[in-house]
């Protein structure tokens, strides 16, 4: 065999051995542009619709509808009460938005961006609705409520009466993998409740130490992870196909939100207690790290990501600047030189 072989065989060999799941070296990151919006006191979960260029961001009383390429303020959807998560179903040209104070569900049309119906949920477990969550697979809505229940809502269906799936404890956010899985972070039995969406039925719950109390919850589906992060510091990743740990991370402090970009390879822990985003990356099989720390302000402690740009966004109040006050408005996080 000649040395030319040679070489070539061993270097297949060598980056054939290469983990899949380990990136390299992400670029680095940082705040590249900020939406001055105001008009908001208390706000939580975003949502980005890639497609259309849009952010919408939960204000409890509104929704502020932002365009990402100019980072104007577009529309606003009012008359909600205690208002926490968004869920977008572009192909029946609606949107979903819960509405805890109502106990409700408010329906809205993408194109005219009015809020067209409030669907009420069931007695029972299915009060106070938090996150809501679009599932491909079944294509159904799920409002996860504190009140312990997965509530179901056929977007083609609207008039059908919602499906509660009881899961116990305080739902918080959840992801689905687009194959007939819900995962839901459980904030006060520290663990992944894991949905059925097509039998609709409670299948498996995963404890999550050494996180406590988790709240935001990302996925990397070509890989099968989950990314938790809980009030206590922590990041946990599991195997969603075993649910077992395969590694942990310490995170700054007052995180509710967490986003993985699947082109970086990168999970982002939004902390709002000490305003910055802890950007974190597997170094080796099963070893992650905080690689990168980025100041943002206190009060941005959720976050999104567009995986069509790799971008994230942050909302937050943001500080004063000459001729500005402090005012509402978003981070805009992405590669920088």
């Amino acid at each position: 065999m000649s040395r030319i072989l040679v070489s070539i065989v061993l270097i297949t060999i060598v980056f054939g051995m290469q983990p899949a799941n380990v990136q390299s070296a992400p670029p680095k990151l940082g705040i590249i542009e900020s939406f001055h919006t105001g008009g908001a006191s208390e706000w939580d979960y975003p949502i980005m619709d890639s497609d259309a260029h849009r952010l919408y961001i939960a204000c409890n009383d509104h929704v502020q509808v932002i365009d990402t390429k100019s980072g104007k303020r577009i529309a606003d959807l009012k008359n909600l009460d205690d208002a926490h998560g968004i869920a977008i179903v572009a192909d029946k040209k609606l949107g979903f938005i819960t509405s805890g104070g109502e106990n409700a569900i408010a329906v809205f049309d993408l194109h005219s961006m009015r809020i067209t119906k409030k669907i009420k949920m069931p007695k029972g477990g299915g009060k106070d609705p938090d996150p809501i969550i679009y599932d491909p697979a079944s294509k159904m809505v799920f409002a996860l409520c504190a009140g312990g229940d997965a509530v179901a809502i056929d977007p083609a269906n609207l008039n059908a009466p919602p499906k509660s799936i009881p899961c116990g404890g305080k739902l918080e956010y959840g992801r689905a993998d687009g194959q007939g899985k819900l995962f839901i972070n459980s904030e006060d039995k520290s663990e992944i409740e894991v949905i059925d969406t097509k039998a609709m039925k409670l299948v498996d719950h995963w404890p999550l130490a050494p996180v406590e109390a988790p709240s935001g919850l990302a996925i990397d589906t070509a890989h099968h992870r989950l990314f938790a992060v809980g009030e206590n510091k922590k990041m946990v990743v599991l195997d969603y196909t075993t649910g077992k740990p395969i590694g942990s991370v310490d995170i700054g402090e007052g995180c509710d939100g967490c986003a993985f970009d699947p082109k970086l390879g990168v999970a982002l822990s939004s902390n709002g207690d000490d305003g910055t985003v802890s950007v974190v990356a597997e170094s080796a099989p099963g070893n992650f790290e905080v690689v990168e720390t980025i100041k943002t302000s206190k009060s941005g402690a959720t976050i999104v990501d567009d995986p069509v740009t790799s971008r994230f966004y942050v909302p937050a109040k943001l500080p004063a600047q000459k001729n500005r006050p402090a005012e509402f408005g978003v981070f805009v996080l992405g590669a920088v030189k």
